[in-house]
């Protein structure tokens, strides 16, 4: 059927559709139906097919440049390696280790740290810089918190970091989960301490104390970014939402902990304001602050490097505004040497 011609010509009629409404229709607007817009426009005097993003088909995307030398992590291996890699397969337990592509993988395995990931491996929201797979999660696996508490009784750990996907097609966006498993771990690892990083669970205060109320050692929630760069980065999020997620936390007694990316677009004082809001909010005891590295050509862009020396100064500018520790470099991720910066914060307070 070439443009010009009509259905009801060659016989297709639109779903539910009669003859007769067909001919009243084309006799008070005789043109094809069905919106054909690109008749009699004639032929296409630009493409612009190289500026779309097709996924379905090799990226089309700016080149992700090359990282500076600072930027080196270790390749994984070694028996300490394969030791926890063993557990981690045997409980199939996920790690957000492998699911957001870490670079300090090798280093924090070969020394027995792993953050462990429950309530599955999809999650339900589409961050512009993660690299943990978006969709429809399967069912809660509600046997999970025992089967998590089992394997870190297996890997004597001192301090275990326990995060999770978002789980926003739940009630209570997988608190109960949390919070059992939290208890779990406590029973079956007494002399472990518990770092929680959860989500904003759409700001459902009850469900968040539901897991303020388990007792974690640490209980952390990243900022990510600043505030302007929050629609691209975090488009599910709220910045002020998330200030108050911490507020919560600190006002339940617990050890506050947050982190932050930087070099995907934000500005210098953007970053000093954030650590002003967050101190604001909450008197955050911990916070992390490290280089965004661009996980595939599908997300967003690094916009600079930002220089050691730069992680450097707003360290310092933490500290003066009243952070008990801080981790600020290029390779620092929230989990990256917790353990140490939990000893480094219980020699502090």
């Amino acid at each position: 059927m070439n443009a010009n011609d009509h259905p009801d010509q060659q016989g297709q009629l639109p779903p539910g559709a009669s003859p007769e409404a067909v001919a009243r229709t084309l006799a008070r607007h005789p043109r094809p139906l069905g919106g054909d817009t690109a008749r009699n426009v004639g032929p296409a005097l630009v493409s612009l097919t190289g500026m779309v993003l097709n996924n379905n088909s090799a990226p089309q995307q700016s080149i992700i440049g090359r990282k500076p030398d600072w930027l080196r992590a270790r390749v994984p291996g070694g028996a300490g390696y394969e030791r926890l890699k063993g557990i981690i397969s045997e409980h199939r337990l996920h790690t957000v280790c492998q699911e957001a592509s870490c670079p300090n993988m090798g280093e924090c395995w070969s020394r027995g740290t792993a953050t462990i990931m429950i309530l599955g491996d999809t999650c339900t929201r589409s961050c512009g810089f993660c690299n943990v797979k978006t969709g429809r999660p399967d069912a809660v696996d509600v046997d999970e918190p025992r089967r998590v508490a089992e394997s870190l009784a297996l890997m004597k750990l001192k301090h275990v970091v326990i995060t999770s996907v978002n789980r926003d097609e739940l009630p209570d966006g997988g608190a109960a989960i949390w919070a059992e498993t939290i208890r779990a771990v406590h029973r079956a690892c007494p002399g472990m301490s518990v770092e929680c990083l959860v989500g904003d669970f759409l700001g459902d205060e009850r469900a968040i104390q539901m897991v303020c109320d388990a007792r974690p050692e640490i209980l952390s929630h990243n900022m990510e970014t600043v505030n302007r760069m929050h629609p691209a980065v975090r488009p599910q999020a709220k910045y002020q939402r998330s200030l108050a997620v911490l507020a919560q936390f600190k006002a339940s007694g617990l050890v506050t902990k947050t982190g932050v990316m930087v070099g995907i677009g934000e500005r210098d004082e953007e970053v000093l304001t954030l650590m002003d809001d967050i101190r604001a909010a909450s008197n955050a005891d911990i916070l992390t602050i490290g280089q965004y590295l661009q996980p595939t050509r599908n997300h967003l862009p690094i916009d600079r490097w930002v220089h050691p020396d730069q992680f450097a100064m707003f360290k310092r500018e933490a500290l003066v505004r009243g952070f008990s520790v801080c981790e600020s470099g290029p390779l620092v991720r929230s989990s990256y040497h917790a353990e140490e910066q939990a000893d480094q914060l219980s020699r502090v307070v």
